[in-house]
């Protein structure tokens, strides 16, 4: 597995999204053992960025990677994240990362991965009702007691990462980016690289769109975020699967899956990029882990980059509001 760095933060080359082990999409939660024995495999195989957050359960995804890293925390850059979750009463679904929040979930995070200290420690949104400056300069202040090693950004926009940045160097920016979500590279890309700001393309594969083998909603339960999200929805739907037949159509000509060229494409976007597939299964992280070794050509990746927008916003109206902010 190669590496890379995110500002000064070494990582492997492809991560891990834990997130989907015990949350937010169909069969979450039906298998730790399973989930756990994919982390494990991750390890083998050189795997060392870990990705997961409080609001994941909430709470029982960080407690599942605590439990899977006993005996083996050294061998990974754990990440996680707060501020969808309010420790200070302001009630659910507001967004909170004032001070006291930060104080209060960074010691929950700590107890349930069972670590002393936490590598990469993003803010989950932006919380319009807290300044940023002030969020910073007590992330600040956790980085000088020993409990958080970086700082990190998640669906920051441009304004917001520059004024984080001159608290306090950002080390990480996370934000959807694949082959059917590229917002990121007008606004935020550039000034990721003119601060020397590492990226995290979570999602990379469309919420497993991309696969290639989701061909209908109905294969979601109840639970799952995606009956909320405008791509999975009736015409939308049926438009995004052309998308997605291209993609495996490219995939047939190179040899390899789907799943691994939409990441190729993403790794041959330039240094100081890791993204983090989520799976719970052994099979499908093996898979991922294994599209570090595809080079796509120059012709493959201007098709790639030709491929037609995906139909419909990627979340419902309240997540985007979210975005970017």
């Amino acid at each position: 597995m190669k590496h890379t760095t995110l500002r000064d933060l070494d990582v492997s080359r492809i991560g891990l999204g834990a997130m989907g082990m015990s949350f937010g999409y169909t069969g979450a939660g039906s298998d730790d053992a399973e989930s756990i024995r994919t982390i494990h495999r991750a390890l083998e195989l050189g795997v060392t960025f870990l990705d997961t957050a409080e609001v994941y359960g909430p709470y029982a995804n960080e407690e599942l990677v605590g439990k899977a890293l006993k005996g083996r925390r050294d061998q990974a850059v754990v990440a996680t994240k707060f501020g969808m979750i309010s420790h200070t009463g302001r009630g659910p679904g507001r967004l909170d990362s004032s001070p006291a929040s930060i104080r209060t979930a960074v010691d929950g995070s700590l107890k349930r991965l069972g670590t002393d200290n936490i590598d990469l420690y993003y803010q989950h949104r932006v919380d319009p009702d807290t300044p940023i400056e002030d969020t910073v300069g007590v992330l600040a202040e956790l980085v000088q007691q020993g409990k958080i090693r970086h700082i990190g950004l998640s669906e920051a926009g441009p304004d917001t990462i520059r004024r984080a940045h001159a608290v306090h160097p950002v080390t990480a920016v996370q934000s959807e980016y694949s082959l059917w979500t590229r917002d990121v590279e007008e606004r935020v890309l550039p000034v990721l690289r003119e601060l020397g700001i590492g990226f995290v393309p979570y999602s990379p594969l469309g919420h497993g769109f991309l696969t290639g083998a989701i061909r209908s909603p109905e294969e979601f339960d109840d639970t799952d975020w995606r009956k909320t999200s405008p791509r999975f929805m009736g015409e939308n739907f049926q438009r995004n699967l052309a998308l997605a037949d291209e993609v495996r159509a490219i995939a047939a000509d190179v040899g390899a899956t789907p799943a691994q060229i939409a990441l190729a494409w993403l790794l041959a976007k330039g240094e100081h990029i890791a993204p983090i597939p989520g799976t719970k299964r052994v099979a499908r992280v093996e898979e991922n882990i294994a599209s570090d070794g595809i080079e796509l050509t120059a012709e493959q990746l201007a098709e790639l980059d030709s491929l037609p927008p995906a139909a419909g916003e990627d979340h419902n109206e309240e997540q985007m509001r979210m975005i970017q902010r």
